[in-house]
């Protein structure tokens, strides 16, 4: 539940860090912002169903998340803080973090005294439960802590869609969330037509990412409850992986041998050059790899890089047009 009250008009900021007041260029899609801002009380539920309550909408916002970080973005926000700036401008590119912002550690354990510097009205953080370390860390610091769940199986896109938009609540930005989420219902309504109209010789598909690890390569499938698994179901296609998967995020494990059970399905998988190794350039020197279907029909795809996996309504207009991009050509 959130009680707002009253309204003005966005301020979009123009440098990172400081007061907001000076702010941060951001997107182009916010410097043609004219949604609405409250001014008045909040009071939302968290995820993990605390009550937060704030005199005004945050404006000094520090992220400790990526999906997160990219959320406050999408509402024409600029962070004061985010964790692991480098690696969100790896692996995120559906918004940039204006020149500048500060970083204060990984996201695991963060620099709590360089975040507390910043001077946040607000942190976000993603929670692991309501033992969650971080939280009770920063309730001691007396700054309100808006604690978030990463995903939910059960209803991947819903998720996504109400992390966004209790996020643009906390932060008095409602409207621009409306409008975000309506572009993006759009965006992949289009998108379903265009995958409809394909003549895909199958509609089943995996999408995975993997890594290397002493030399052998593993992999995670995206299966049933995964993000990008549900997006490719709204388009049209058919979640080809059977095998077991977490229960919060979807998300299989297995090795090179083990995708030769998805059969004739497509596949897609992260292009993002991850820093720990190329585990696509050792699947390309594998021979079971080379003999799948998907591979010799030319239906194996890599997603352009920086199109995070965990992300918000802008990272998911990217995979969706990911998907529809590897169509065969009409």
């Amino acid at each position: 539940m959130t009680a707002l009250a009253g309204c003005g008009t966005t301020e979009i900021p123009e440098t990172a860090g400081g007061d907001p007041a000076e702010g941060a260029a951001l997107s182009e899609s916010c410097a043609a912002d004219r949604t609405a801002t409250a001014t008045g009380p909040v009071s939302v539920t968290d995820g993990l169903g605390r009550t937060v309550e704030l005199d005004a909408p945050a404006e000094r916002v520090a992220v400790l998340e990526w999906q997160q970080t990219e959320d406050l973005l999408s509402l024409c926000i600029a962070p004061v803080a985010v964790a692991d700036v480098e690696g969100f401008t790896t692996w995120v590119t559906a918004e940039t973090l204006p020149e500048g912002t500060p970083d204060v550690g990984t996201r695991q354990e963060p620099n709590l005294d360089a975040l507390f510097a910043t001077d946040p009205d607000l942190v976000i953080v993603e929670a692991s439960g309501p033992e969650d370390e971080i939280v009770a860390q920063l309730a001691e610091r007396g700054v309100p802590v808006l604690a978030t769940l990463g995903a939910d199986a059960s209803d991947p896109i819903g998720h996504m869609k109400d992390l966004f938009s209790l996020i643009a609540e906390a932060t008095g930005r409602t409207e621009r969330a409306e409008a975000v989420l309506g572009e993006f219902e759009a965006h992949l309504a289009t998108a379903r037509q265009e995958v409809t109209a394909a003549d895909l010789p199958t509609t089943d598909f995996v999408y995975f990412d993997g890594w290397v690890e002493s030399g052998n390569v593993s992999l995670r499938p995206f299966g049933e409850g995964a993000l990008f698994t549900a997006i490719g179901e709204e388009l049209g296609l058919t979640s080809a992986w059977t095998g077991e998967v977490d229960p919060v995020y979807g998300l299989g494990q297995t090795d090179i041998e083990g995708l030769i059970a998805v059969g004739e399905a497509n596949l897609f998988y992260t292009g993002t050059d991850d820093p720990a190794g190329d585990y696509v350039a050792e699947l390309e020197k594998n021979q079971i790899w080379t003999s799948l279907p998907a591979v010799e029909d030319g239906r194996a795809h890599a997603f352009p890089p920086g199109i995070w996996t965990f992300g918000g309504p802008r990272s998911c207009e990217q995979a969706i047009d990911a998907y529809v991009d590897s169509l065969p050509a009409p």
